[in-house]
């Protein structure tokens, strides 16, 4: 089996240790050794990569992932996508999160119901590039809720961008359509948006609707993911023992206990990105400083910050990742998400990075064997060019992600060309969507 060493780089190993200079070796898709540098490692293998000092970390994890969203600055514009080009859209995307060194990812919702199993299985079978992944449901939600997009003389469930249900037997009937598509977890609309001009503190769903999903979940063996911005959708999550709490913006103290006492059973991805870039950098779509502050995201960023915050100090896992691929926000960008927890939640640089790093393993339920550099662990790995630990927005930045390792296998190597390179690219021009007017207003 090929041995390969890599020598001569900052090691930050995932574990929570300080960084040190070392060299790993490889063989086939595992880590077999960590060392410090000066070893004879490279005497060992039969492909030595020499990082010259470079920085190396394991693979990051989106927690919080929509292959599907089509960097447009509305909902509809992605729901009306037709599905021959949406999943050549998603096959595009996963390659650019692997490119930027998020080698695993959690799917929040596929904007069609098979595409993120689609791409997932593709993905599997080495017949595109992608994180490892685990596929989502398309967004169950209920009548007037976020996702509900048909019109009273329009009633088409295909008009609208979730999977609406009402009642605990449409929630059993939703659930078993999805298992039967393959999916890895459900995803479920407890609370209201904004954006969508539902207030994010509404809680549409009773628990008995609740307690439906989670036992169809726990039958078949899955997870289920929740868009929780609201107090009572986050408590519905810890009651009902939904383990993917996506937002949590407006949990209250009880809510925080619940978490608290619960934290080995959740993760909260909250999307931190989403609620700074909307009320900072959306101008350009409608949505300035202003118009954000109207909408409620900047009473909700504050909020979000202290109760996140809070979060964190409590021991609750934290994961960065959400919503990237709205306009203001591009697919690509995700890493910002670990400036903005140093910024607005306080954690520190390793903390975000461990965030990414060895809570991603035990998010995608690996954590044996991903999220770290340490001996029998996959060799998920990336190279930096610069320290983030000092400056966390270079891992932003293209070409400062030197390599890419996934699985064993070199995807990115900026020093050399590899035929796994070749992008999947669908020019401006051959995108139906683009400036063809199918945007929805922003409400203002």
């Amino acid at each position: 089996m090929k041995k390969t060493a890599i020598t001569n780089v900052a090691i930050f190993d995932g574990s929570g240790g300080e960084v040190f200079n070392g060299e790993i070796l490889i063989e086939g898709n595992r880590i077999v050794e960590v060392a410090h540098f000066p070893n004879k490692l490279a005497g060992r293998a039969d492909q030595v990569i020499d990082g010259k000092g470079k920085f190396l970390m394991p693979g990051m994890t989106e927690a919080h992932t929509h292959f599907s969203w089509n960097d447009q600055p509305s909902l509809a514009a992605i729901q009306m996508m037709p599905p021959e080009e949406h999943i050549l859209w998603c096959v595009q995307v996963a390659k650019r999160y692997l490119d930027m060194g998020w080698t695993s990812a959690l799917g929040a919702a596929a904007a069609k119901a098979r595409l993120d199993v689609v791409l997932r299985n593709a993905i599997t079978a080495g017949q595109c590039v992608g994180p490892r992944y685990l596929a989502g449901s398309q967004e169950i939600t209920t009548l007037g809720g976020l996702g509900d997009m048909t019109l009273p003389h329009l009633p088409f469930q295909e008009l609208s961008f979730g999977h609406i249900v009402s009642g605990p037997e449409e929630i059993r009937k939703a659930a078993r359509m999805f298992i039967k598509y393959g999916v890895d977890h459900l995803k479920i609309n407890l609370s209201g948006e904004y954006i969508a001009g539902i207030a994010a503190e509404l809680s549409p769903f009773s628990d008995e609707e609740v307690a439906m999903l989670a036992a169809e979940a726990k039958r078949y063996g899955k997870r289920v993911a929740a868009h929780a911005r609201s107090s009572e959708s986050v408590k519905q999550c810890v009651r009902h023992g939904l383990e993917l709490i996506f937002h949590a913006s407006f949990a209250d103290e009880e809510a925080l206990d619940l978490l608290e006492a619960n934290k080995d059973k959740h993760f909260v991805a909250p999307g931190i990105g989403w609620l700074v870039r909307t009320c900072f950098n959306a101008s350009e779509y409608g949505i300035t400083t202003e118009v954000a502050e109207k909408m409620g995201y900047r009473r909700e960023l504050e909020a979000a910050s202290e109760t996140l915050s809070k979060m964190h100090k409590r021991g609750v896992r934290v994961l960065p990742g959400g919503d990237y691929g709205f306009a203001w926000m591009p697919h690509g960008t995700n890493a910002n998400d670990l400036q903005y927890f140093v910024d607005y939640i306080g954690m520190s640089s390793k903390e975000a990075l461990l965030a990414a790093t060895r809570l991603g393993g035990e998010l995608m339920m690996r954590a044996d064997e991903l999220g770290q550099i340490q001996p029998g662990y996959i060799a998920d790995l990336v190279m930096v060019d610069g320290d983030p630990l000092h400056d966390l927005r270079i891992l932003t930045e293209p070409s400062r992600i030197a390599m890419v390792m996934q699985d064993g296998v070199v995807h990115k190597n900026l020093h050399d060309s590899s035929p796994r390179e070749a992008a999947l690219h669908i020019p401006d021009s051959e995108n139906p969507l683009r400036d063809k007017g199918v945007q929805e207003a922003i409400p203002a």
